[in-house]
């Protein structure tokens, strides 16, 4: 007979409360993990994801390091891709209705999703189901002996329901949907332990009692921090234009991270990298320390998370381009270029828009006149200005975006 061959409980349980928020409740997490181990069964856990985007930052990446973790711990990591859910909204801190996905959109965007989620899990240790697969074949009857095991007054309680409520804002009936479509897929893979941000709690918790109501026993809520952005304000995100893609060039992911504020570098280390207990202990006590550059602290991070994601030869690469560019504040060696007519003349908003260094010509307008355009190393703060194509020029939009305009 094989077996798992967990480690004590007790060093589990040191790994999974690692930059953890909540764990509902904790007492039952220590059973079922005594169970697993006399059982020599591994936990089912649960991670569901709506693939609203094709594509993933390190803040998702903090809840997917916690799935990796159970996985390593000799666990059953399940990622649920919510292709059925994502046609109805998560309404989680939302103060409006969600727009739906089409099915279509929703497994376009998962294939995204795996290709980047499977550079942080075991893709071989784990098992990938879609909700379609049973939420779609439910009749009517089926939704209707769903619904009767919530009440409405139960579903205001949750918060951002409530503000709508309130404020007269519409919540509609999908939405109310949407909360117990996701705590069936608990019951449908019957999950022991279900992962999600802080965000998601009510979800989880709408999960945990449907699983009694349909006689499983109720799971493990686990729930991690919403990783704060490189702007130090906000969680990470697109929408805010805060946040470090695990798909971004290297060059990319190591300026990002030298952009985070001093304060959130404990925080990166613990949620986003897999540094031992014992290293966090030392980067705690450096970053304490008033003799020590938070600076240093921060490329070593910044060269850990392309490592990560890339590899130790493009991280190098990555700091020495950075060095050349911010430091030296020469050109980096390798540029895209772009052909204009010879003697030929564009608006400089119309340029920084034609090379896509902006996405609209109000952004582009903006960089102008915060003085984040240059040419040939000369600012250009007037947004009226003509640049006349003539030989080569080096146009740097930014701090990382440049391109060679040659006139031919």
């Amino acid at each position: 007979m094989s077996t798992n061959n967990f480690p004590p409980i007790e060093k589990q349980l040191e790994i999974i409360k690692r930059g953890t928020s909540e764990i509902i409740p904790e007492n039952e997490l220590i059973e079922k993990l005594k169970k697993a181990e006399k059982q020599n069964k591994p936990l089912n856990i649960k991670l569901g994801c709506d693939p609203t985007r094709p594509d993933l930052h390190l803040g998702h990446s903090v809840v997917l390091r916690k799935l990796t973790q159970f996985q390593q711990l000799g666990h059953q990591a399940i990622l649920i891709i919510g292709d059925f859910t994502g046609m109805i909204g998560d309404p989680s801190g939302r103060n409006a209705t969600r727009p739906p996905l089409t099915f279509e959109e929703a497994r376009e965007n998962a294939k995204s999703y795996w290709e980047q989620a499977s550079k942080i899990l075991d893709p071989k240790k784990t098992k990938i189901v879609y909700n379609s697969d049973w939420l779609g074949k439910m009749k009517f009857e089926d939704v209707i002996k769903l619904s009767s095991h919530y009440t409405v007054a139960r579903m205001l309680e949750r918060d951002d329901f409530t503000k709508r409520y309130k404020t007269g804002i519409p919540i509609s009936m999908h939405e109310i949907l949407y909360p117990l479509a996701q705590a069936y897929d608990s019951v449908a893979i019957e999950s022991d332990v279900e992962l999600g941000g802080t965000d998601q709690k009510f979800n989880l918790l709408v999960g945990r009692d449907i699983q009694k109501e349909y006689g499983l026993e109720p799971q493990v809520i686990l729930t991690m921090p919403l990783l704060v952005g490189t702007d130090g304000v906000e969680k990470m995100s697109k929408s805010y234009d805060n946040y470090i893609g695990i798909d971004d060039s290297p060059q990319e992911i190591f300026g990002r991270t030298l952009s985070i504020p001093d304060n959130l570098i404990y925080t990166y280390y613990e949620l986003t990298t897999d540094v031992s207990v014992e290293e966090l202990a030392e980067i705690k006590i450096s970053l304490e320390d008033n003799s020590s550059n938070p600076r240093d602290i921060k490329r070593t991070l910044a060269k850990r998370l392309v490592t990560m994601y890339h590899s130790e030869e493009a991280a190098n690469k990555a700091q020495d381009e950075f060095d050349k560019i911010f430091i030296k504040k020469d050109v980096p060696d390798e540029i895209p270029e772009k052909e204009f007519s010879k003697s030929s003349k564009m608006n400089i908003i119309d340029l920084i828009v034609d090379v896509q260094f902006a996405p609209s010509k109000g952004e582009a307008r903006r960089l102008v006149q915060q003085g984040g355009v240059s040419i040939n190393g000369n600012k250009i703060t007037d947004i009226t200005e003509e640049i006349i194509f003539d030989g080569e020029k080096i146009f740097k939009v930014g701090k990382r975006k440049f391109i060679k305009l040659i006139a031919k």
